[in-house]
């Protein structure tokens, strides 16, 4: 194989592969798991790993941040709304149709948006996952609202369902696909054939979902 992977071990019960946006290949497995019995399965499925390897990226490995000043336009949930700079106001960052951002919080502006996005976040994202466990009947530990760097979302073997603060930036299309794709693994571990039809029985255009997170998730990250 010319390439390499890395072995996270926890309190699972299966084996997964996962090629991350940045061509990581990492194995997840059963603390005790022997590394023979990884290195088979890897090998095993090596066609699919080269497969998910050489197709294209999907996002450009430039970041571009954005300017803080008035006119500028800001992401949420899916919509661009315009930045007004204010000189006397009462909170750091106020939205009303439009951002509203005190000057004096130019210098940590990305902090200041991170913060009111993780806010927003943890108000939309658990009312979505709790509306959905409800229609897959199933249960769930925590949501927890985190910076998952190369993730969108994860299912820990506790399952906790975790879910990158950056997708509050998506349209609600898009973050009720992330959010029914971790509920779908409480079912089915694996991308399977069952995996995607469930998925798709709670959300029907998640081809227009997975083609938005393609062509534009590189713009979730970008800063503000």
């Amino acid at each position: 194989m010319d390439f390499q992977y890395s072995v996270k071990y926890s309190d699972r019960k299966t084996i997964t592969i996962t090629v991350e946006r940045d061509r990581r290949v990492v194995v997840k497995a059963p603390r005790g798991t022997p590394e023979e019995k990884i290195a088979a399965i890897v090998e095993s499925n090596k066609l699919w790993i080269y497969e998910k390897l050489k197709s294209a990226q999907k996002y450009s490995s430039k970041i571009e941040y954005k300017e803080f000043v008035s006119g500028e336009t800001v992401l949420y949930l899916g919509k661009r709304y315009r930045l007004e700079i204010v000189n006397n106001a009462e909170e750091s960052i106020r939205f009303a149709g439009k951002f509203i951002v005190a000057a004096v919080s130019a210098e940590r502006a990305s902090e200041v948006f991170k913060e009111w996005y993780k806010k927003q976040a943890q108000k939309i994202i658990p009312e979505r996952v709790q509306r959905y466990a409800s229609n897959l009947g199933v249960t769930y530990n925590e949501v927890l609202i985190s910076d998952l760097k190369y993730r969108w979302g994860s299912c820990t073997p506790k399952n906790n369902l975790n879910f990158n603060w950056r997708l509050i930036k998506a349209p609600m299309f898009v973050i009720d696909y992330v959010v029914v794709h971790e509920l779908a693994h409480l079912l089915e571990s694996n991308h399977t054939s069952r995996f995607w039809t469930i998925v798709e029985t709670q959300v029907p255009n998640l081809k227009k979902a997975q083609k938005w997170l393609n062509e534009y998730g590189i713009v979730l990250e970008r800063s503000f």
